[in-house]
């Protein structure tokens, strides 16, 4: 299978809510990246997925392949979706790195700006503070705090 058809079936499946279609598409030793998160392996990559997935009530999930070279793929993908924690509107434009590896997700890298998203997700707070690295780091904590609880339950 092309490296961009992989990449396609993962954001379909990601569009409808399909974490276990997500997961299906990633190699076993998968490793995951980005602002929100930093590093994580390929269980921690699909709890991610799954935790946002079932947290998410408006989310809208588009995306489009920009580039494929070999196993490289890098994929724009854009989510809208009111962000829990603040009740905020947040559209979030991504550019995804994907390295195949035998048919399936081996690298993902995510990039966005996170001052953008903060500024978004935060409100004033975001716009303020988003760009500096304790906020980020506080950020990031929490997040990666939420996931393990998440983890603990399933």
């Amino acid at each position: 299978m092309a490296a961009a058809e992989v990449a396609t079936r993962f954001y379909e499946a990601f569009a409808r809510g399909d974490a276990a279609a997500m997961a299906a598409c990633y190699h076993p030793e998968a490793t995951f990246e980005d602002p929100a998160f930093g590093p994580l392996d390929r269980e921690g990559a699909c709890a991610m997925w799954a935790m946002l997935l079932g947290r998410a009530t408006d989310l809208a999930v588009t995306h489009r392949v920009t580039s494929e070279a070999g196993p490289e793929v890098t994929v724009h993908w854009e989510a809208r979706y009111t962000f829990s924690r603040t009740g905020r509107p947040v559209l979030n434009r991504i550019t995804a790195d994907l390295t195949m590896e035998g048919g399936l997700i081996r690298r993902h890298r995510d990039r966005f700006s996170f001052w953008t998203w903060a500024r978004q997700a935060f409100g004033v707070a975001g716009l303020l503070l988003g760009w500096m690295p304790w906020f980020q780091a506080k950020v990031r904590g929490e997040a990666l705090k939420g996931l393990a609880a998440y983890r603990a339950r399933h």
